[in-house]
């Protein structure tokens, strides 16, 4: 199903975008009109790798040696200059405290000396108009946000408007990811590991649960996969064989994509009960595996509604979606003053109940 996009937004100013806020540094220069001029990312993995996960003291320590850089880099490969630029926009949460100051002390250094506009992005709102970057999708639409640290389904009715349908009342899909891949010595990032074990892998052959299936709503639960893993892992003796963890890696999987593909429809019959019948849209770093993809794209279809993805490179944490919610903002008229400060956590719907992770 197609979607019609909607004209460029009014001008075409050229903002910068820098994203610090977990375990890639990134700029990128985006114009107003969707052109991305340039699009840098430096990945920590290799940093990490030893530990098994994101270290938010090397991460930081990361972010402040190479930003200066990276940003030099990606004005040079968009051929622009700052006194080309018409805003700077910086990741100012939720992540890692200490990364996202960087990031955002260095965007407000470029703003106060250039005199620029400044843009405080939420890095979750990054991700949810990404869609509107690459293809030019209307508002409204059904987000499917999923990544390491979150999990949420999400009506986008607006720039800075988002309604919360469903979230994760435990751990997020991304983290479950991460947490299979360690169980099973795949290596890290755990995501693309897991995906490409799975490749190998037998996903009928683990009867893992899917947890939440079928219950009123559209709420997530990880916690009891997670653990459901472990035990058939601790079964099989270790080492593992290398098609035990294939299968392992496959049945997992398999149950994410059963899980997210009925939390996804229910809550297509809600936004279409609220509103009217809307586009999925998926995105986070999850919405890069090229199965659960799929699945969703069939829970779509059956929906009668139109699927949209961002491109791989765009699905993971990059500064091309702050750049381009910089210019969303810019465009209405929203800037932000130069004492800005970093934020933890910053929940894209602040009315949503309380008691789930954000």
């Amino acid at each position: 199903m197609s979607i019609a996009a909607p004209p460029p937004l009014p001008g075409a100013a050229l903002v910068l975008g820098i994203e610090t806020s977990c375990d890639e540094t990134a700029a990128a220069v985006v114009a107003g009109d969707r052109r991305i001029l340039s699009n840098v990312v430096l990945s920590q993995d290799e940093a990490h790798r030893p530990y098994g996960g994101v270290v938010p003291e090397i991460a930081a320590r990361a972010h402040v040696e190479v930003l200066d850089r990276l940003i030099a880099q990606a004005l040079a490969e968009a051929g622009v200059g700052f006194g080309d630029l018409g805003a700077v926009a910086a990741t100012a949460g939720p992540g890692l405290v200490g990364g996202v100051m960087v990031g955002l002390m260095t965007g407000k250094a470029i703003a106060a000396a250039r005199h620029l506009p400044f843009i405080g992005v939420n890095h979750l709102e990054g991700h949810a108009l990404t869609a509107r970057l690459t293809d030019g999708i209307p508002f409204p639409y059904l987000l499917l946000l999923v990544s390491g640290g979150h999990c949420q389904l999400l009506v986008v009715e607006g720039v800075g408007r988002f309604r919360r349908l469903g979230t994760t009342i435990d751990d997020a899909v991304g983290e479950a990811f991460d947490k299979t891949a360690k169980l099973l010595d795949l290596g890290f990032p755990g995501g693309p590991a897991v995906e490409r074990a799975a490749l190998a892998g037998n996903p009928k052959r683990f009867d893992l649960p899917r947890p939440m299936l079928g219950r009123p709503g559209s709420d997530f639960s990880f916690s009891g996969l997670k653990t459901a893993v472990r035990q058939v892992v601790g079964g099989l003796g270790w080492p593992l064989a290398a098609q035990d963890a294939a299968d392992v890696a496959a049945s997992f999987q398999a149950a994410v994509a059963d899980v997210l593909a009925d939390r996804a429809g229910r809550a297509l019959k809600e936004a279409a009960r609220l509103l009217a019948p809307m586009p999925l849209v998926v995105a986070g770093g999850v919405a890069a595996n090229r199965t659960l993809r799929a699945r969703l794209e069939e829970v779509a279809a059956r929906h009668g509604v139109a699927f949209l993805a961002p491109p791989l490179k765009l699905c993971t944490d990059n500064a091309a979606m702050i750049a381009w919610a910089g210019c969303e903002h810019l465009a209405l008229g929203h800037t932000d003053p130069l004492d800005l400060g970093p934020r933890a956590r910053w929940p894209l719907d602040p009315t949503a109940r309380a008691g789930a992770k954000a």
